[in-house]
């Protein structure tokens, strides 16, 4: 059962142009706008036509940060991959005030790289929300990770400058407060994933952070996958490695050939933007490839799934129960691989190890085994109880009275 607030209220909602930032928010914000509530969501123009299908009202400015279409514009240091984002608030701050000008919000709704909603919402004082697409900090989280991670880079240079920068920034705008935690410790936080993929979970503040669980809503638009007659009866692997990092053909090979002489295995292979097809080769009969797939419904019918485990991609298959073997690429997929891994439903093999014996060893044994299926049916059930989309507007809701 859903809850109303005493009146319909204005929230906005920042986020920036990637998928796996703003698809986990889409279903929460789409339940706001129907319970009668008016959500001005601030987004870059590539989005701007996915936010309004929500029926949420698109904000549109200019970002500067790199997009999908360009993976490798991140660089390889931490500081080429946190700079981007301060540059990013620095010159979209005006943009977004001057766009709200004389119609602030009651509310302010944020993805956790949207620096400046959280200036704004104090700018304004309104209550500001972080929806966590990924994991969030936990008690002792800055002397455990982010320490060893930032001292290097808090001493080089670089890092310095980086530092000197973003605090002036926030005390030119009222703030004074240490750049680490100005990012990573919100005021309030609706975290988007199951708290099972939450490393040390029990350590994380619930008076903070509220696991709300998968938010996914209705997605028949994004189409179906239909059986191929010659695969009635078998097994379905589904291979998937995002939208971002998905140039790999030597990778996309492997599955394939994983699977070539199991003739009671279908594969579902999803190579995204930046491979050419034809660099597959020769495929099997029982591998059938595409662009882009609706990841969700096929793993409702797949009986594994190896995955790049991106946060969506891995609370989809622990959703569905799918066994999974996991081959991260970048960022907090390699943790996500581990707590999978640790919660007895996935293999953590490296990209470097991916050859198609071991990916093909890893499927066999994963959806063999009983115990993992147990396993991946009790997380499930846990997911389910978690409230979703439901729970998560319930909470806004709860901040708005």
């Amino acid at each position: 059962m859903t809850t109303t607030s005493r009146r319909p209220a204005h929230i906005a909602m920042f986020s920036i142009a990637a998928h796996g930032h703003v698809n986990p928010s889409l279903e929460v914000i789409r339940e706001l706008v129907a319970r009668g509530h008016r959500v001005s969501y601030a987004i870059p123009p590539a989005f701007a036509d996915k936010v309004a299908q929500t029926g949420a009202t698109p904000v549109p400015y200019t970002s500067t940060l790199p997009t999908d279409d360009d993976p490798d514009a991140w660089g390889t240091e931490l500081i080429d991959q946190i700079s981007p984002f301060l540059d990013d608030a620095i010159q979209a701050l005006p943009q977004l005030a001057d766009a709200f000008a004389g119609d602030e919000p009651d509310l302010v709704l944020h993805d956790i790289t949207s620096y400046p909603a959280i200036v704004l919402a104090r700018r304004w004082g309104v209550p500001a929300i972080s929806l966590s697409p990924n994991l969030v900090a936990w008690e002792g989280y800055e002397e455990e990770v982010a320490e060893p991670l930032f001292a290097p880079l808090r001493a080089s240079e670089r890092g310095r400058a980086y530092y000197a920068r973003f605090r002036g920034w926030l005390a030119e705008n009222g703030i004074d407060e240490d750049p680490d935690r100005f990012v990573g410790r919100p005021r309030r936080s609706l975290v988007l994933i199951p708290r099972a993929l939450q490393p040390h979970a029990d350590r994380v503040d619930p008076a903070v952070h509220t696991f709300v669980g998968a938010c996914q809503g209705d997605r028949s638009a994004q189409g179906h996958w239909e059986r191929p007659a010659a695969a009635h009866g078998k097994k379905v692997v589904l291979v998937s490695l995002g939208s971002t990092f998905t140039k790999q053909p030597a990778f996309y090979r492997a599955c394939a050939d994983a699977f070539r002489d199991l003739p009671d295995w279908h594969v579902v292979l999803q190579i995204g933007r930046f491979t050419d097809e034809a660099e597959l080769g020769d495929l099997p009969a029982n591998v059938e490839v595409h662009r882009w797939v609706p990841q969700l419904d096929i793993l409702r019918q797949a009986d594994a799934f190896i995955t790049h485990a991106g946060a969506g991609g891995c609370q989809e298959g622990l959703a569905t129960a799918t066994p999974m073997v996991a081959v991260p690429q970048a960022v907090d997929q390699f943790g996500n691989a581990d707590v999978l891994a640790a919660l007895g439903v996935a293999r953590h093999v490296p990209m470097a190890e991916a050859d198609a014996a071991t990916l093909r060893t890893a499927v066999l044994e994963l959806t063999a085994d009983p115990e993992v299926a147990a396993r991946a049916e009790a997380i499930r059930k846990e997911m389910a109880a978690e409230g979703g989309t439901a729970r998560a507007a319930d909470l806004v809701e709860a901040e708005l009275s």
